[in-house]
């Protein structure tokens, strides 16, 4: 299913620099299908697939002995239902956690992932993979390195983007590996941020939706930058984005802007 849309994805950004005009969205599904799913699980992966995402959007922290999990916040309390941050488990003690039941009782036993469980699906099926560093509250010493050897291991460089809000980590993974793209997370009106981007050599703006308007999207695309807005679930405001140009949408309901992009190339068939 999708799967040309899949295998193209990763390379849309130089084909849209190339022909100077917008492609078909990206469609990243914000920690999975997690409208759906509970968030940052295989099930919320598989699903997100299964609904026509191209690309997936995850968070990762690094347990107490140092291996790459996929959950959002730094504490276990929300998802996982148990006391402590992330930080001071060890993975042994994390993957015992039911990361599912909070959401509903259908998904008891869900597990809370492994970052190599998530590049082994994106190697099987073509996604993107935008991987979120977690590391503005507890700096995670070595978490670039981690994930860049991670992603190297599976051959996944061009279907990676990395993103944080620290965006000296970002510079530090940009140095580590030139050849993985990466986004910049931020939450407000930043001045020019297209030029902001390149000055770290980032290749995305992941900006907060409202943070988003036309002129900005031209003018980033003009300069070689692409524009992923987040959360963006309704679907007026997806059609409006489409229409922008922008490169990617993250959405905790994808099957919504695939639908969305279906309709629109419906209606620009003869």
């Amino acid at each position: 299913m999708n799967e040309s849309i899949r295998g193209i994805a990763a390379l849309q950004a130089e084909k849209r620099q190339a022909a100077g005009r917008p492609g078909a969205p990206i469609i990243f599904a914000h920690r999975g299908a997690s409208g759906t799913r509970p968030e940052n699980t295989m099930a919320a992966f598989r699903r997100a697939v299964e609904l026509g995402a191209a690309g997936i959007e995850t968070d990762v922290q690094l347990s107490a002995d140092g291996e790459p999990v996929l959950i959002h916040d730094e504490t276990l309390t929300r998802t996982a239902g148990a006391p402590g941050w992330v930080g001071d488990k060890t993975y042994e003690e994390i993957r015992g956690l039911d990361a599912g039941s909070w959401y509903h009782p259908e998904f008891m036993g869900e597990r809370i992932p492994h970052l190599d469980e998530l590049l082994q699906l994106s190697k099987e099926t073509g996604i993107v993979v935008n991987i979120e560093l977690k590391n503005t509250l507890r700096a995670y010493e070595g978490i670039e390195e981690k994930v860049i050897a991670a992603v190297r291991a599976h051959g996944l460089e061009r279907q990676t983007v990395i993103s944080s809000f620290n965006h000296y980590s970002l510079a530090l993974c940009k140095r580590l590996a030139p050849e993985i793209r990466t986004g910049i997370l931020y939450m407000e009106g930043l001045y020019r941020p297209w030029d902001y981007a390149k000055s770290i050599g980032a290749d995305a703006l992941h900006a907060y939706d409202p943070a988003v308007r036309a002129e900005w999207v031209r003018e980033a695309l003009e300069a070689g930058v692409d524009y992923h807005p987040f959360t963006v679930n309704d679907e007026t405001r997806m059609r409006e984005l489409i229409g922008m140009g922008t490169a990617g949408i993250i959405t905790d309901y994808p099957d919504r802007a695939a639908r969305l992009l279906a309709e629109r190339d419906e209606s620009r068939t003869p």
